[in-house]
């Protein structure tokens, strides 16, 4: 049945002598994501071959694999709904209703066990006003049969009463409020679970299906209102009241063992009951720690520390137990259980590591047995990788810095290499001790690659992450000087052979590189980045409205800054500064940076005379999700490097 399921994946590969094309580190992975059913018998893999998606679905020791073609679309994610349908994120493109104005849209499928499409969920739940939500996500699937899948939608809320709070038609949602749906995954049909308020944004749910928070958010004001209801109770208690938009984070989650909704307090994550209000601490848990849930059972299954690589704490035995085991078959590489089945009996388990490429496994605990399932990149297989090290360096104001330095495969220390320096999305984001497939393409065509974690990221320490709260432009550009220095003082990288390149904040980075510090860049490169922070504020402004929480989260991000400073930190308005050449890839349907971000800074660049290059992919968005535009940008960047910064 596995080997079955490779050869469908297109597994199979052999070692090259040369160096591999950018194909095999541009094409979406094998494997897109994947899933087990509830009992543990099928697993759902949403696959992919160059552009097309598809969904297979085996059988543990049962002959065959049946296929869903899903053709040339963007498939974001599966899960189960009880072990009869597997449920299928997929996003599509749509007008919102005005010249110019298109979003990226995400609905859900149902497929059976034999691979045929059965419904498309919560069309009657959406029709008082579809366009009022990019998305209608899964909150939970009731854990009885028939499963039923709990969604967030919309439902008409214009009767009596209805129009009171003008502040819906700002938003331009009409009488349209956000509801909660029952849906039958069999037909795709929901019931009205639960009516939001004018201000709700979402619940969640237990396992009954039954919402136990919900979401509140004046957009007017940005102030933020948790509800809870317990077990057996009808009425909404405000746990957290009317509270500022920041303390939306403190909000973990519900946790479904003990009916309470977990906490970020005093720098500890504390539980509160639903029944009493009571608070206590939640497993000696602290703010920083990540949690792993249960999606089935709605429990935190484990807390995750570390900053170079994740220490797990396991708080459920058999699911601990079962890491373990992979976590020594698979020495020095990660492990990441994605799945299992609701008895503990069979895993899924995603197997990485900076050089190595993500390769999914399916352990059965009482067969001892581990089976392949797929290489996400099979034409990488037995292909040496670069080898990445994790080091911090100081900041100029001493500011701790972690970063991650990959080397070309066979590059010895000291080589006085050129390098190439990649800044993270986000801001508030970071990279990992894992495979990152721009980092090992660059890699492997001879430059050392530097990832600073500069201030602003997320997962080394509230300190850090606060640093960069209003310097975009300002001393998270100086952080990544600072490891070129650093770096260079190993004698690993040649200091006055630095090129820059980034994608989305990472984007913005690399203009701001190379606008701001020019004389320190010999090239730059941004993918999806950010040139003019104004326009940009506007334009979500007027997509999105004004007290959006996009927005809100953007304007906290850059501090809250003046128009003036805006222009002052925005590389398109200080083009003039500009003296290497500049590479702006941007893909048309991007919703998250809009396309003109680098259209207008390649017409600063041509009006200021300062050599660029502008390529604009086709059908591509934000993520560069199709296998031809990614390779092509890969291509290009190959081509851009080579020419500005040879290796030799």
């Amino acid at each position: 049945m596995w080997a079955a399921a490779a050869a469908a994946l297109g597994v199979a590969a052999t070692a090259q002598a040369a160096p591999p094309p950018a194909s095999a580190f541009g094409r979406v992975p094998a494997v897109v994501d994947a899933a087990i059913s509830p009992g543990g018998e099928r697993v759902a893999i949403l696959g992919a071959t160059a552009d097309q998606r598809f969904i297979s679905i085996a059988t543990v020791d049962k002959e065959g694999l049946p296929i869903l073609q899903l053709g040339e679309v963007e498939a974001v994610g599966l899960r189960w709904a009880g072990d009869d349908f597997v449920l299928a994120t997929v996003a599509y493109w749509d007008s919102l209703g005005g010249p110019g104005r298109t979003a990226r849209f995400e609905r859900q499928i149902s497929v059976t066990t034999e691979a045929k499409a059965a419904a498309r969920l919560l069309q009657n739940g959406v029709a008082a006003g579809n366009l009022a939500l990019l998305e209608t996500p899964v909150l939970g699937v009731t854990s009885t049969a028939p499963a039923r899948v709990m969604m967030l939608g919309l439902t008409d809320n214009s009767g009596a009463g209805g129009g009171v709070d003008t502040r819906i038609k700002r938003k331009g949602e009409g009488g349209a409020a956000r509801a909660l749906w029952k849906v039958d995954p069999a037909t795709g049909s929901g019931a009205l679970a639960e009516r939001g308020a004018y201000d709700t944004k979402s619940w969640d749910v237990d396992s009954q299906g039954e919402a136990r928070v919900r979401i509140d958010a004046d957009e007017l004001n940005g102030k933020f209102t948790l509800y809870g209801r317990p077990k057996g109770r009808s009425q909404w208690t405000a746990l957290i009241s009317n509270a500022a938009p920041e303390r939306r984070s403190d909000y973990r989650g519900y946790h479904e063992g003990e009916d309470a909704i977990l906490l970020a307090k005093d720098g500890k994550i504390v539980r509160q009951r639903l029944s009493d209000g009571a608070i206590e601490p939640f497993a000696d848990a602290v703010v920083t720690d990540r949690m792993i849930w249960d999606p089935d059972r709605n429990i935190v299954v484990a807390l995750v520390s570390g900053a170079e690589r994740p220490a797990f704490r396991w708080l459920d035995a058999d699911i601990g137990a079962a890491y373990g085991v992979l976590s020594r078959a698979f020495k020095d590489r990660n492990v990441v259980l994605t799945g299992w089945s609701r008895d503990r009996t069979r895993f899924l388990a995603r197997v990485s590591g900076p050089s190595s490429a993500p390769v999914w496994y399916l352990y059965d605990k009482p067969r001892k047995n581990v089976s392949l399932l797929a290489e996400e990149y099979p034409q990488l297989k037995d292909i040496a990788l670069g080898q990445m090290s994790f080091t911090t360096y100081k900041a100029r104001d001493g500011l701790s810095i972690p970063a991650f330095v990959t080397l070309p495969p066979g590059a010895a220390k000291g080589a006085k290499l050129p390098l190439v320096v990649l800044p993270h999305g986000g801001p508030a984001a970071r990279d990992a001790y894992d495979f990152d497939y721009l980092a090992q393409f660059i890699a492997n065509r001879g430059y050392v690659v530097l990832q600073p974690q500069f201030r602003g990221s997320t997962g080394f320490g509230d300190e850090l992450e606060e640093a960069g709260r209003g310097e975009w432009g300002g001393k998270v550009q100086t952080d990544l000087l600072d490891g070129i220095a650093a770096l260079a003082a190993s004698g690993d990288v040649d200091p006055s052979r630095v090129c820059i390149v980034g994608a989305s904040f990472g984007g913005y980075s690399a203009l701001a590189a190379a606008t701001f510090h020019a004389a320190d860049y010999k090239c730059a490169a941004s993918i999806a980045g950010m040139s003019d922070l104004g326009q940009m504020l506007s334009e979500d402004s007027r997509l999105y409205g004004r007290d959006s929480d996009a927005l809100e989260s953007l304007r906290g991000q850059l501090g809250n800054v003046s128009n003036t400073k805006l222009a002052e930190i925005s590389p398109a308005r200080q083009a003039g500064l500009v003296r290497a050449p500049i590479l702006l890839v941007h893909g048309e349907q991007d919703t998250i940076v809009r396309p003109a971000q680098s259209q207008l800074m390649a017409d600063r660049l041509k009006d200021a005379g300062k050599p660029y290059e502008l390529i604009v992919l086709e059908r591509e968005n934000h993520y560069l999700t199709r296998t031809a535009t990614r390779t092509q940008t890969l291509e290009a960047l190959e081509k851009f490097l080579a020419k500005n910064l040879p290796v030799n």
